[in-house]
């Protein structure tokens, strides 16, 4: 609590230090949940530098976080994420990867490998953006349901129902895939 006080006392100062700290704390998490999401490096990056430069903004206009420095970072961080897939979805297009073309390993097992992720990132992106949120939380960034609960403004049983459920679309839903 005393460092979430500290970064915010910092944050409202301007301070460099307190500045340089919060990125170094928060960017590896920000970015791992945004490469959760998205499944790119580039666009990761991109996203997560986007967060700082907001928060950036919002401290110079007054807007900045009042309580929670983390809460704040990752609900930014969401709608970015959001923001993102709705103008990729206006003008949708394949991305293609460099993945395939290793020469490591089978090119059927690469294959089936690369259409067993496209499978599973098409599903997650069939779920609500709260559960998108919820399960990038837990299993990209491995807060516990407690944390979890603190960002996204929820009680513990309402994330653990929530979760419940977008692992419950996600299975039913690899599973009609593959049938």
């Amino acid at each position: 609590m005393d460092d979430e006080k500290y970064e915010l006392d910092g944050l409202r100062k301007m301070d460099p230090q307190a500045l340089t700290w919060i990125h170094q704390r928060y960017y590896p998490e920000v970015y791992r949940y945004v490469l959760y999401r998205v499944s790119d490096d580039h666009v990761a990056e991109d996203i997560t530098s986007e967060v700082f430069l907001r928060l950036l903004e919002a401290l110079k206009s007054k807007k900045g976080p009042l309580t929670s420095l983390r809460g704040w970072l990752l609900g930014t961080t969401a709608h970015l994420v959001d923001d993102h897939f709705r103008k990729r979805y206006a003008h949708p297009g394949e991305m293609l990867t460099e993945d395939i073309y290793t020469d490591e390993g089978d090119p059927a097992n690469l294959v089936e490998e690369n259409e067993g992720i496209r499978a599973l990132r098409k599903a997650l992106m069939q779920l609500t953006n709260e559960q998108q949120h919820v399960l990038a939380l837990r299993f990209g960034n491995g807060y516990s349901l407690e944390q979890v609960a603190l960002i996204m403004k929820k009680n513990v049983n309402a994330v653990k129902a929530l979760q419940f459920r977008a692992v419950t679309t996600l299975r039913h839903r690899m599973e009609n895939k593959n049938q």
